[in-house]
């Protein structure tokens, strides 16, 4: 470690110096030397550790009667292990003699020994421990080390209806849980503190990132205090007499983003106030990374599915509802229903939000993630779903004109990869994007940002605005399985669909009709379907562009055609956009191996749906079961399909995000 500070001795009178406990100090033995003198001995006494440092080439350590000699460069370095129990209690003697061996003189340092120390939980083992290594430094992996700091995004006071990040006064105790903790270690005689004084400073740039609370103990709101912030850039530390540990706070105020890279940190100094301008003795500083948002894939286990009420000109879904809850029953998670007077008939939860969670060593909790799309689910993040241990987050656009690839259906998540040797245990974020077209649809700047800040789940954008509404859950979606590889990647395929057919055809059920069972639809054989050269023509276009996401995908993930399941999938084209044919069967919701997959009234054949027959046969012998959901009129009718209609809250990954290497 480098000396921290240097103290000149004098012969004349003794000199008086604060050493903190475990800091070098290097005191300088040669400014006030005796005339004549030639060599040196220094001492300490009980409880200072006194050690030289030189060149083995020019000095040899002296022997006996031997001293060190002035001539050849010598550094005298000193150090405490303990804090003085008085001021001045400890001492450090140097003497200098010439060439007879006589004393030509005498120094005296006196030391007064304070143990000052600002630690945080550098280990990551979930409590603070006292650290004499690198605080100031962050750094990944499973050998790392650092402090982890939680954004206090959630609401523990139900008399609050603000998040609990936006108050400078604590509203709950229990919201110090979401908080992590600074231990600052302050002993030393009381004396000392007289003269000398306790400074917490933040940096200007990181004020607005994090906020620190003074806890005195009691439980009492009125015993935190919030010493630094936004408006506090130091605190003068209000040490009591005989104090010798303090405890903080310290709560994490934004996400990383496009600005912020997500470290921050905070130092204290010991300060002399005697001197003018006041000299800062010692500082510490501590390092923190602010936790980032974590989305989780279909592969992680479901805990709640959410999913609207409506009733509007196209009816009630509460037979849709029905099934669901039977689906999630089966799946052994919660149902939560948002009625239509809180969601104004707006079915499309899926496109609202997305949940996610952030953690640290010593606690994790879910966090929502609201899109920049405002229709009538709007206030139903914010009001209903962030709450104790339940936080909030919003990317708002700064301009008008929000496009529908903003809504979350076009937000998704893959299983953890490893791509070329590089792992990503969290998965990787997939968003829809108008690449590889020029122009076109995009998701909001801001958004995209916030998602890449995050650093641990390295987004990857795919196509999507070949596509009417231009989500990526309407042509992808993820399940999981029992095998090593752990999940297949399942895409909507026009050629698996017309391949099927033909195969049908051939062996007699030409005349077999799609939409069979719809009243109000109107019924198309499997051989006008085949015949029809524009259907066709659209659905070319269409697998051309999914394709293109697959050869994405494949390269972005890891994946080999063995890892992929084509779904028999029909499109048509509205205005040079695609919308499915009949209901989308990759847009289900995935409950564990329960899957919720539309319902797509394809041609029946020998009592059997054709296409269900073919997707059980795909995804059953994985493990799976398949429950065909109708979704016509409450879903497919306006647009969306089960997936969109639906929300999952899924058990967050196991593997700790700090362990990662981004």
């Amino acid at each position: 470690m480098a000396p921290q500070r240097a103290v000149q001795l004098s012969l004349k009178k003794p000199t008086y110096a604060v050493c903190v406990v475990g800091i070098e100090t290097y005191v300088d033995v040669y400014s006030d030397v005796p005339k004549g003198a030639e060599t040196f001995s220094v001492s300490g006494s009980p409880g200072v550790e006194v050690f030289t440092v030189y060149s083995t080439a020019q000095v040899t350590e002296p022997t006996g009667k031997a001293y060190w000699p002035l001539n050849a460069g010598v550094d005298v370095i000193i150090s405490v292990d303990t804090a003085s129990k008085a001021l001045n209690d400890l001492e450090v003697q140097v003497s200098y003699f010439g060439l007879q061996k006589a004393a030509l003189g005498h120094s005296v340092l006196y030391l007064t020994g304070a143990d000052i120390s600002l630690d945080v939980d550098t280990g990551r083992t979930g409590k603070v421990k006292r650290s004499h290594g690198d605080k100031k430094t962050w750094r990944w992996g499973p050998e790392g080390y650092g402090a982890v700091l939680l954004v206090n995004c959630d609401r523990d006071s139900f008399r609050s209806r603000e998040i609990d990040l936006t108050s400078t006064q604590l509203t709950s105790l229990d919201d110090l849980q979401d908080m992590a903790p600074m231990v600052l270690s302050c002993d030393g005689p009381d004396e000392l503190f007289d003269s000398h004084k306790l400074v917490l400073n933040v940096p200007f740039s990181d004020s607005r990132r994090m906020g620190v609370f003074c806890a005195r103990g009691g439980n009492s709101l009125s015993d935190y205090k919030q010493v630094l912030g936004p408006q506090h850039l130091y605190y003068e530390v209000e040490r009591r007499p005989g104090e010798q540990k303090i405890n903080f706070y310290v709560e994490g105020l934004t996400f990383p983003d496009a600005d912020f890279l997500g470290l921050v940190s905070l130092s204290v100094s010991l300060v002399d106030t005697k001197t003018l301008p006041e000299v800062p003795y010692f500082t510490d500083t501590v390092t923190f990374r602010m936790a980032p948002w974590i989305m989780t894939p279909n592969t992680q286990c479901p805990l709640e599915l959410y999913v609207c009420s409506v009733l509007d000109s196209n009816g009630s879904n509460e037979k849709f509802l029905k099934d669901i809850s039977d689906l999630v029953l089966k799946a052994n998670c919660k149902l939560i229903v948002c009625p239509w007077t809180e969601n104004q008939n707006d079915r499309w939860i899926q496109d609202e939000m997305e949940f996610g969670y952030i953690e640290a060593p010593h606690k994790s909790f879910p966090v929502v993630f609201d899109s920049p799309r405002d229709r009538g689910l709007k206030y139903f993040p914010y009001k209903r779903i962030l709450g104790p241990d339940f936080g909030y987050v919003i990317r708002e656009t700064q301009f008008a004109g929000v496009s529908g690839l903003d809504s979350f259906g076009n937000l998704d998540i893959s299983p953890p990869v490893t791509v070329e040797g590089k792992e990503y245990p969290l998965g990787r974020i997939l968003i829809g994007s108008s690449f590889p077209k020029s122009g076109g649809r995009r998701m909001a700047r801001v958004v995209r940002d916030f998602l890449k800040a995050q650093q641990v789940q390295a987004p990857v954008e795919l196509y999507s605005d070949w596509l009417w509404v231009g989500h990526v859950d309407e042509f992808l979606s993820f399940v999981p399985t029992s095998d090593q590889k752990g999940f297949r990647l399942l895409l909507a395929s026009p050629s698996a669909c017309l391949k099927l057919f033909q195969e049908k055809k051939e062996e007699g059920y030409g005349e077999a009709a799609q939409f069979d069972g719809l009243n109000h639809q109107v019924k198309r054989s499997i051989n006008e379907i085949l015949e029809d050269r524009l259907l066709r023509s659209d659905n070319l276009y269409a697998q051309r562009c999914i394709d293109w996401n697959r050869e994405v995908l494949k390269q972005e993930l890891g994946l080999t055609e063995r890892d992929i399941v084509d779904i028999p999938q029909l499109f048509y084209l509205k205005d040079s956009h695609a919308e499915a044919f009949f209901p989308n069967m990759v847009n289900m919701v995935v409950l564990g191996k329960y899957l919720g997959i539309p319902k797509p009234y394809g041609p029946i054949i020998n009592g059997c749906c054709c296409l269900e027959e073919k997707v059980r046969s795909l995804l059953e012998p994985l493990g799976l079961f398949c429950t065909f959901i109708d979704d016509y009129s409450s879903y497919h009718e306006l647009g969306g399909e089960i997936h969109c209609g639906t929300n999952v809250r899924r058990k967050p990954f196991p593997f700790k995000w700090w362990h990662m290497v981004p």
